[in-house]
Order: structure tokens, then C-alpha cells, then sequence
């Protein structure tokens, strides 16, 4: 399967801005594209690429004074297929994790392990260890929460989400992931592209997606609290302890977003040769 994915920002500045871009798709996916997934300015601006701490690819850039638009427009080849469950999978002590899992057991800024530790055993403590409790997490969060882009606010946390019962997406994913480590499974925040394929349509702007990985069955798998389903042609930007380390964008000074579009859509093979 083919799939167009892309965006359009408009960034408003009252004076130069430096800014970092996460926005290009995550690096295991690079050779699934067919069209390159590149950062266009309007005006034209420099961009250094650089990798993050977590293995991003981020951009840096100083956005003039007015008005500039940061834009792409990739097509990415996809098998097309729902993502891959192992219900099998076990979990892994905390003594046989891999080094570099453990940070994702962690507190972070916006998921309070610490604080929802007694809630965690409370609801999961009974559920059998590994892939059926981390299932059984997803699937509470995804029907304890109403949705509703009504409920958005960039500095709400898990335990706000908890105690609100309200949220977008990446407030499900920060919730499950929160409870996830208190029960000592690894889990980390992604952004991703996630269009409407192999389900029925959603009346409302198309978004980036955030989901979740959880280290189980040593390996990590994706889990989506807020959809509640494996789903076709998700495809990976960023990931990170939460949504503080995969801001698509972060500036250093007074910036109004004063467009955001996205763009998901399955197209035919014959795309990439018109295009």
C-alpha cells in the first residue's frame, strides 16, 4: 500500500525565532519511502538536522519576523496490514530489562507513575502479567476517557486526565503509559501519522497521533489507547518518555500557530508515478 502523509504549518513571529522541528519520519521507516519526506520553508530558511537523545531526527531553524510556512508532502510504502499482536508475549522482569529500557519505568513530566502506583495495582494488579495487562490498561483508558479536542491543554498530565476523565489522544496514551510503568512494564510516547484506513472515516481535521510502546515479549509493540484497535498504516515520527520529548515543534520566543493542517491518505500506486 502507498500512503501520502504530510503537513502544512504556518508560524506567525513578531521577531526572529529559533526554533526545533520534529517532524520527519522516524529513521526505521526511512527506506519505506518513496517520495522524500523533506521540510520545505516558505520563505526559505537554513535547516541543520541533527539526532535527538532518543534517536530523532530533529531540525533546527530560525523562523523570520511574519509570516512562514513549514511544509512536506512524502509518500511512504506500507504492507498494509494491521499492526502486529503477540499475546503471547511475556513480561520481562525488572532485572532482565535491557539498560536502556529502564528510563521508560520512570516518572516524566507528564506521566506521574509515582502518584497513580496505588490506582495501577488497584485496577491491573489481578490481570496476568504481559501482553493481557498491558491490553487490559489500553482498554480501560481507552473507555474511562471521554474524547474531545475541547479537553485539550498543552500542560495537562496523566493524573489530570485521570481525575478529569477528559482528554485527546496523547492524554490517553500519557495515562496508560503512566499506569503501565507503575506496574513495571517500560512504555514510551510516539507520535505518528495515522489516517483513516481499513475503518470508517472520521468527520473531523486530520492530526498527528499519539500512541504508545510498551517493552513486553522483549521487544516493543504498539498499543493505542484512544483508537482501541490495531490499526493499517500507522507510521512512526518521534518517540520518547512523553509528550515533552516529540513536541513537533519548539520555539524560543513569542510564535503563533496560525495554520495546522496534516494529511493521511492511502493513494494508488499510479500516484507515485504522476507524481
Amino acid at each position: 500500500m502507498l500512503i501520502r502523509i504530510g503537513y502544512e504549518l504556518v508560524f506567525q513571529c513578531p521577531q526572529p525565532t529559533p526554533m526545533v522541528l520534529a517532524l520527519n519520519v522516524h529513521s526505521t521507516r526511512a527506506r519505506d519511502l518513496v517520495r522524500p519526506d523533506q521540510i520545505i520553508t516558505d520563505p526559505p530558511v537554513p535547516l541543520r538536522h541533527s539526532r535527538d537523545a532518543f534517536g530523532n531526527t530533529c531540525s533546527r531553524l530560525v523562523l523570520p519576523a511574519g509570516s512562514t510556512r513549514v511544509y512536506a508532502d512524502a509518500l511512504i510504502r506500507d504492507q498494509g496490514f494491521p499492526e502486529a499482536a503477540n499475546t503471547e508475549a511475556r513480561q520481562v522482569p525488572v532485572d532482565e530489562l535491557p539498560s536502556e529500557t529502564l528510563m521508560y519505568l520512570l516518572p516524566s513530566r507528564y506521566c506521574e507513575s509515582d502518584l497513580l502506583s496505588a490506582t495501577a495495582w488497584q485496577l491491573f494488579g489481578h490481570i496476568p502479567e504481559g501482553w493481557a495487562r498491558v491490553q487490559a490498561v489500553c482498554d480501560w483508558v481507552h473507555g474511562y476517557l471521554t474524547f474531545g479536542y475541547q479537553y485539550a491543554r498543552p500542560t495537562k498530565t496523566a493524573m489530570e486526565a485521570y481525575n478529569e476523565r477528559t482528554g485527546v489522544c496523547r492524554d490517553y496514551a500519557h495515562l496508560a503509559i503512566a499506569m503501565l510503568r507503575a506496574l513495571n512494564i517500560p512504555a514510551r510516547y510516539c507520535t505518528t501519522y495515522l489516517g483513516d484506513i481499513g475503518v470508517p472515516p472520521v468527520d473531523a481535521p486530520m492530526d498527528f497521533a499519539g500512541c504508545l510502546e510498551a517493552y513486553v515479549g522483549d521487544a516493543w509493540h504498539f498499543f493505542d489507547p484512544r483508537n482501541g484497535a490495531r490499526r493499517i498504516g500507522r507510521v512512526l515520527i518521534a518517540r520518547g518518555r512523553d509528550a515533552a520529548d516529540v513536541a513537533i515543534s519548539t520555539s524560543y520566543g513569542p510564535t503563533f500557530l496560525q495554520s495546522f493542517k496534516v494529511w493521511t491518505d492511502e493513494v494508488p500506486d499510479t500516484f507515485a508515478a504522476a507524481a
